[in-house]
């Protein structure tokens, strides 16, 4: 056998053990070094310390910071090793490095937060959580969290120079929340769960007015209010008219614009400063290279591609939203008049003090309505029967049509079936004769007269 045989794999082999020999050389700088070059004990722990980072000796290097900090406790080197053993749990990774990183740099910014370091340590935090979220069709989680941590850092440090890389971050982190609200809520909207749909979609672009995909939220909150009635059509309308003015490059808009004609409501105007945000927006915007689409499909993090690059991030909690299904309850007291009360209370609740057996001395011969039997009630204190009401939508309407269909298709089936089988049994019947419908004469004489 020839030696050719054998070459590929001495080559290969080559390849890799150049490969791990040019890795194991290179090594990581420490992001910030002090350059003060003094032969003090504390600076030569810390300078090792360093070296261990550098090389990936992690567990020495906290040994060496954990001595400078335990022997002169009156160092100027005692902030920088405090940071420098959160950056050795950082560099080392894995969950449990994650953790203990984000609990020494949690300390750091509580003792030192005057420094300059403190802001780095908060952004720090902050990539802990952003590295770690997840898709936005699965667990939240971690999102939530990097959405406070670069809060957090934007409120505490306005001025430090990470406070711009953190916006951008936010509106990465909003838009994965965003597209998570958005897949609920048109899952529902799918299944004409209208109630549901209408408050997820309101509320999502209520929080998240940057989402890429805000007009298609608003166009299906409209269109599920719509579904809820006239006494939503107002609503309907609102959701209608703000794809035209906020978000006038959505692909919605000529759909809006023509649901607000069909229902007669006035068109916005366009407001331009959503229209030029849009505009950069679409200019600025870069699409993914081959690379990052085929590296999408085993990527963990979210889609933030679509993310918007300007405007201000929204800095406030999600409130709490209703859906239009579930009644408010008044608490206010009744008052009796001669015209019904308006407004959108469906349930009011009381509590009942006394009755007419604790004021009465015999409540055994009152009325229905109160009033002792024999008595009239005087025109004054009558009031107008109110109108009906309609009854609220709610996330059920859709199957309980089909149910009461279903219903009544077997109802129709079950009195064909009977109808047909009595035309059967009519027909299937002998005929009974006319004769013997009477007596004959003869049968049985007639009886003579007393």
């Amino acid at each position: 056998m020839s030696l050719s045989m054998y070459w590929p794999k001495r080559f290969g082999l080559a390849v890799m053990l150049s490969a791990a020999l040019f890795t194991s050389c290179v090594r990581k700088k420490y992001e910030t070094p002090i350059t003060k070059n003094t032969q003090q004990p504390d600076k030569v722990l810390f300078d090792s310390a360093m070296r261990d980072i550098e090389h990936g000796r992690y567990e020495i290097a906290r040994i060496s910071l954990q001595t400078l900090m335990n022997t002169y406790e009156s160092s100027e080197y005692l902030a920088k090793a405090k940071l420098a053993i959160a950056d050795s749990w950082f560099r080392e990774g894995g969950g449990n490095g994650m953790a203990q990183a984000e609990a020494e740099y949690k300390d750091f910014i509580l003792f030192y937060p005057g420094m300059e370091e403190s802001a780095q340590a908060q952004d720090r935090v902050c990539d802990i959580h952003y590295k770690q979220m997840d898709k936005s069709d699965r667990d939240v989680l971690q999102t939530l969290r990097a959405e406070d941590e670069c809060k957090a850092l934007i409120v505490q440090f306005p001025n430090s120079k990470f406070v711009p890389d953190a916006m951008q971050k936010l509106r990465n982190i909003q838009e994965s929340l965003a597209a998570h609200e958005m897949a609920a809520g048109s899952f529902y909207w799918s299944r004409q769960m209208n109630p549901a749909a209408a408050n997820r979609l309101n509320a999502l672009v209520d929080q998240y007015p940057l989402f890429s995909k805000a007009g298609e939220a608003l166009y299906e909150a409209g269109d599920a209010y719509s579904k809820m009635g006239p006494r939503f059509r107002k609503q309907a309308g609102e959701m209608f008219a703000r794809i035209v003015s906020d978000y006038p490059l959505s692909p919605r808009v000529k759909d809006a614009t023509k649901r607000l004609e069909e229902m007669e409501l006035p068109v916005p105007p366009v407001n331009q400063q959503a229209l030029a945000r849009a505009k950069w927006e679409q200019e600025n915007y870069k699409k993914p290279s081959i690379l990052a689409k085929s590296m999408g499909i085993v990527k963990g993090g979210p889609d933030v591609q679509h993310a918007a690059r300007s405007g201000q991030p929204t800095m406030t909690d999600p409130k709490r939203t209703m859906p239009a299904s579930i009644p408010i309850v008044n608490n206010e007291p009744a008052v009796a008049s001669a015209t019904p009360a308006t407004g959108t209370t469906d349930v009011s609740v009381s509590n009942t003090t006394s009755n007419a057996l604790d004021t009465k001395p015999d409540a055994r011969g009152t009325a229905a309505g109160g009033a002792t039997a024999g008595t009239t009630t005087p025109a004054a204190t009558t009031t107008t029967a109110a109108a009906p009401v309609a009854p609220l939508p709610t996330n059920r309407d859709a199957e309980m049509k089909k149910y009461q269909a279903m219903q009544a298709k077997k109802q129709a089936k079950l009195d064909k079936k009977k109808k047909k089988s009595n035309e059967q049994k009519e027909t299937s019947a002998p005929a009974t004769p006319a004769a013997s419908a009477t007596p004959a004469a003869t049968d049985t004489p007639a009886k003579p007269p007393q």
